[in-house]
């Protein structure tokens, strides 16, 4: 799967504020806001930002997780997690 690359905007065609933002909305890929040719600001939509986030929030708990490993941590089992989680919860 190949990823899209973002959509470059010039500063000066920032005039059109509601053109832009239904292009935001209706992009799926970041918008760059360029000065001079030279990346100054990003623009996308809230749920594009959001689903990003969530990635970024999920890599660090992964990367955390694989710090801990290298620290020493045994990692646990799933099953038996789930099943003191069902005990100690009751679920």
């Amino acid at each position: 799967m190949t990823q899209q690359l973002p959509k470059i905007l010039p500063v000066n065609e920032l005039k059109n504020t509601a053109s832009i933002m239904k292009t935001c909305r209706e992009s799926s890929v970041p918008i760059v806001i360029t000065r001079n040719g030279y990346g100054e600001a990003v623009m996308m939509s809230v749920e594009l930002y959001e689903e990003m986030f969530a990635k970024m929030q999920e890599a660090a708990l992964i990367n955390a997780g694989l710090e801990e490993i290298d620290k020493g941590a045994v990692p646990a089992d799933g099953k038996e997690f789930f099943h003191s989680m069902r005990n100690k919860y009751g679920k």
